[in-house]
């Protein structure tokens, strides 16, 4: 198999697209879900937690399916696992129970989980060195460019019926014979069983997790937020909410694009102090500004800062990880980033109890500054430890 083929690298990137399109898809659909099922008991709260109902799965999922991949090879369960996200992502369409729909969107987030982790391995499988960096980062770029496209059809097809948008989800589907036609089992896992079962990464590899978990409370912050924010500046329009909140994802799109020209000259220290500075210039700008132009502007720094955080932290995991146990710690990343993003508005929101939102991303911008210092000074204490060992 040719791994630098346009037809393994597209597999690659269409099975990666499963990955955004998983929660977002719908949510143009929930206001006239909401009435469908408003003579429920608790059924608007029901309807909202269907959308982010798949990210605690996904996390559950995803560190059980990198132990599995490691030990029975990557294709197999990635072909069932997207056989089984158009079932459980098309329940919305199929079912007038909303508890029917809700434990497809769990089958949805556990196949969610499998997926991400297994192509997520297949890169790390498939590329090394600068190839890899290149990847990851036209990886997470695409996916941001896929959430566009994704959320724009579900806002088509809801304004036909809020149902039709859970059919988008066929999609997995349409791409599955690409991942039988292009990609191949990778030669390393014949081994697997044969492997010692005391093999660990460094413990530095925790650190990267706990740091990826922290990046994604930060920043998802803005898409539960930003929207009840700009109604409180006077902002009414959905659609100009929707595009400050989008212009993040185009952004990260284009600094992910980026990485891995960036990566060339910098370490992964700086890299991530970067991305927590451009964070930090972001929530300066939204806790300061008072205005439509300043949160817009937010959103793009916070979107560049993600897009390059992202790649680095997948890449820096798949350097970090030995090649036999490589599945088992994606997974641990990818159940670390979802933890992350669920966990965002249960930490985050509760402080709306005792400052404004100004103070609150006021506060979240000096965090994100401080771990940028803290990563910079990592790099430079690498660099003098290393330069004493020479001497």
């Amino acid at each position: 198999m040719n791994t630098q083929s346009w037809q393994v690298k597209t597999a690659l990137l269409l099975v990666s697209s499963l990955t955004i399109m998983s929660m977002i898809t719908v949510s143009a659909s929930l206001p006239d879900m909401t009435k469908s099922f408003q003579d429920l008991p608790n059924g608007t709260d029901l309807v909202k937690l269907s959308l982010s109902f798949p990210g605690i799965f996904i996390a559950i999922s995803a560190i059980l399916a990198g132990l599995f991949i490691d030990k029975f090879g990557r294709l197999k369960l990635l072909g069932i696992s997207m056989v089984f996200y158009a079932i459980g992502g098309t329940a919305g369409y199929w079912s007038d129970n909303l508890y029917v729909i809700l434990a497809g969107r769990a089958l949805l987030g556990a196949c969610v989980g499998v997926s991400m982790t297994i192509v997520t391995t297949l890169v790390a499988d498939y590329y090394e060195g600068q190839l890899r960096q290149k990847f990851a980062g036209l990886q997470i770029a695409v996916m941001s460019i896929a959430g566009i496209v994704f959320i724009t059809l579900g806002g088509i097809l809801a304004d036909i019926n809020w149902k039709i948008p859970f059919l988008l989800y066929l999609y997995s589907i349409l791409i599955l014979p690409t991942v039988y036609l292009f990609l191949k089992e990778p030669k390393i896992t014949k081994s697997f069983q044969d492997s010692p079962t005391k093999i660990k990464s460094p413990s530095i590899i925790w650190m990267v997790f706990i740091n990826v978990m922290i990046m994604w409370i930060l920043f998802f912050i803005i898409p539960v937020q930003i929207p009840f924010y700009l109604k409180s500046i006077g902002i009414e329009s959905n659609t100009l909410i929707g595009i400050a909140i989008a212009s993040s994802t185009f952004f990260s799109a284009i600094s992910a694009f980026s990485y891995s020209k960036i990566k060339d000259r910098f370490s992964f220290n700086q890299v991530l102090g970067a991305g927590y500075v451009l964070m930090a210039l972001a929530y300066l700008s939204i806790s300061y500004g008072d205005s439509y132009s300043a949160v817009l502007l937010g959103t793009i720094l916070a979107g560049l800062g993600l897009g390059l955080m992202i790649p680095n932290a997948n890449v820096w995991v798949m350097q970090l990880a030995p090649p036999e146990i490589r599945g088992r710690e994606i997974g641990r990343l990818t159940t670390f980033w979802f933890t992350g993003q669920f966990l965002s508005p249960i930490v985050l929101l509760p402080f709306l109890d005792f400052f404004t939102q100004n103070e609150l991303f006021f506060t979240l911008a000096l965090i994100s500054f401080a771990l940028g210092i803290v990563f910079f000074a990592g790099q430079f204490w690498t660099a003098r430890k290393t330069e004493t060992l020479k001497k």
